[in-house]
């Protein structure tokens, strides 16, 4: 169809539609044309989408525990099954496989049937995991329910819950998303601090089990609230709609450009997050300062995230992404020099700061230049990427600590991976002001 704009003695558009058998006139105001976008795209920018966000963020951050929860129990199992720092580690790997699969089955799933029933599913797999786990008997029973439950189970409030929030938003996509994605950091800032008071009073299997309780008993009804389809796009030239930007990658190229780049840059940010309370406990600081650490950090990293949004909507996700993995970069840097107790505060909330947003902007540039049809999968592909990065980066950071001793080498392999993602966010801008260029 081509729409051709006419325009009248009083200046009020007329909009002509050309179509392949029989072209008929037809003559709206702007008034007429702003309620047919509006009834074309219900609920996008609504009440109801701010409500559904907020839901979302809610649910994001119980179910959250399912990627922190192993991060703090990790020197309690590794002392109870008697194996090394790697093999301790393994646990975490698995769970973030398992997460990463999720967020493409899940992802896949909202593209066909909708948000709600993935996700009831999922959140049933989680609260089971825990329950499970905490009842078992060795580091590889551990690691298998953390990976095949536990990991699988948490995908739902991520990817498919980024990519589910952002059919609901256009002049506020960015905003939306982060916030969406902020609740998984505020679940890293609020349980590792609960944590460690109740393993200390019943151990790490009780509060595994109350954990396992309280997914159940909080997230089915939550998903619940979210039954509603997501919305069609609103329509191009729509008040508040956003054309697809022109950029000389194919989708499939870009593709495989962003799943390098998510497995770069989340490389180099596991080993903070996944280590902090072992190095703490190598330091002498004890598991407690650790814990206290990684909730700085991700209560940094949720200020950052919704930061980022405001400034995605304003510069684009590529710019903002660059912005935080160069940050993110320095930041690792000061860990090697900076040890002492008080600097390790001031370090983890300077990373914190850093890297919050970086993950969260992949799903902005998948909806800038790729369209809506199938974002679920699409957005479920490049998290997937990142999490393989935290996966193997919280098993090489593990690994590379049994070879020498000490985390210093596990930060500058950190940093090798983090300007791999600076590369290519390097090369996806260069691409996208050509293609600008060239159409303008």
């Amino acid at each position: 169809m081509r729409d051709v704009a006419l325009h009248g003695a009083a200046n009020v558009p007329i909009v002509v539609s050309n179509r392949s058998t029989c072209a008929e006139p037809r003559t709206e105001n702007a008034l007429t044309t702003t309620v047919s976008s509006q009834a074309s795209s219900p609920g996008i920018d609504s009440a109801y989408a701010w409500m559904r966000l907020g839901t979302s963020v809610l649910l994001a951050t119980i179910g959250g525990v399912g990627m922190w929860a192993v991060v703090v129990v990790l020197p309690a199992v590794q002392a109870e099954f008697g194996v090394d720092r790697a093999a301790a580690s393994m646990p975490y790997t698995a769970t973030m496989v398992g997460f990463a699969a999720g967020n493409v089955l899940v992802g896949r799933a909202i593209d066909r049937m909708g948000y709600w029933i993935p996700a009831i599913i999922a959140s049933v797999a989680l609260g089971t995991g825990f329950l499970l786990a905490s009842l078992t008997t060795s580091i590889l029973q551990f690691t298998l329910v953390q990976g095949l439950l536990i990991g699988v189970g948490t995908s739902a409030i991520f990817g498919p819950l980024i990519a589910d929030i952002s059919h609901w938003f256009s002049r506020r996509r960015g905003v939306a998303v982060t916030a969406a994605a902020a609740g998984n950091y505020l679940a890293g800032a609020i349980w590792p601090l609960a944590m460690p008071f109740v393993m200390k009073a019943e151990g790490w299997r009780f509060t595994y089990a109350a954990i396992g309780v309280v997914c159940l008993a909080t997230m089915v009804p939550l998903i619940l609230l979210l039954r509603r389809r997501a919305p069609r796009a609103a329509a191009p030239g729509s008040p508040g709609s956003r054309p697809v930007q022109p950029i000389s990658l194919s989708p499939a190229a870009l593709q495989v450009l962003l799943v390098v780049a998510g497995l770069g840059c989340c490389v180099a940010m596991s080993m903070p997050q996944v280590h902090i309370v072992a190095y703490c406990m190598d330091l002498g600081y004890g598991v407690a300062r650790g814990a206290d650490m990684l909730s700085i950090m991700l209560a940094a990293g949720v200020v950052s995230r919704l930061a980022s949004g405001f400034i995605a909507d304003r510069i684009g996700g590529v710019k903002t992404l660059l912005i935080g993995s160069v940050l993110q970069a320095l930041s690792l840097l000061f860990y090697i020099p900076f040890d002492g107790l008080a600097s390790l505060y001031v370090v983890s909330l300077v990373f914190g700061l850093s890297q919050g947003g970086i993950v969260p902007c992949y799903a902005i540039i998948v909806r800038e230049y790729m369209p809506a049809k199938g974002a679920g999968q699409r957005v479920g592909i490049v998290m997937m990427a990142t999490i393989f990065g935290m996966a193997i980066g919280g098993w090489m950071s593990g690994w590379i600590y049994d070879l020498t001793g000490s985390y210093a080498a596990a930060f500058l392999n950190g940093i090798a991976w983090n300007l791999l993602n600076m590369a290519a966010m390097v090369l996806l801008l260069w691409k996208a002001r050509r293609s600008a260029a060239a159409m303008a």
